[in-house]
């Protein structure tokens, strides 16, 4: 099975066959993804088999986003100045249920970081966001580095260095 990650594609990737076991998580692929996409709010990001470009097995939107300066670490705000950092937001993420367990989210968050960082050859990115919708996602994003906003929310970021 070859995978590719492409950008949502109203004619070319059935939205109606996606299912993540989230309901908003789904709507929003049906729904809103095609509109933000026109709208300028957020781009989505699907991964498909190539030899079934219609099947959704994923997806991410990114937007871009700034990051509140106290909301960093002290070590992490060091060198900054004191003002909102530029970051990219990974709005949603979902895998559908029926390929949980094959290591589709860390495929599709390593393309979410990549395209990113291509991202920074252009305009100025300090960090990703993300909001963690439960104890289980937070886990997963801190696996990979995010670190918490603060104790009392989900909001994780992880900073992307120095090139």
């Amino acid at each position: 099975m070859t995978l590719a990650v492409e950008e949502l594609e109203a004619k070319r990737h059935d939205r109606t066959g996606f299912d993540c076991g989230v309901e908003p998580l789904n709507r929003y692929l049906k729904t809103l993804a095609g509109q933000h996409r026109v709208k300028g709010i957020a781009t989505t990001f699907v991964l498909v088999e190539t030899e079934r470009p219609s099947r959704i097995l994923g997806y991410y939107s990114l937007s871009a986003a700034s990051l509140a300066f106290e909301r960093l670490t002290d070590a992490d705000r060091h060198g900054l100045p004191a003002y909102p950092v530029p970051a990219v937001r990974i709005g949603r993420f979902a895998t559908s249920v029926s390929a949980r367990g094959e290591g589709l989210g860390e495929l599709l968050l390593q393309n979410a970081i990549k395209r990113i960082l291509h991202a920074r050859n252009i305009l100025g990115v300090h960090a990703v966001v993300v909001e963690a919708k439960d104890p289980v996602a937070e886990e997963f994003y801190r696996k990979y580095g995010f670190r918490l906003c603060d104790p009392k929310s989900r909001q994780l970021y992880l900073p992307l260095g120095s090139e």
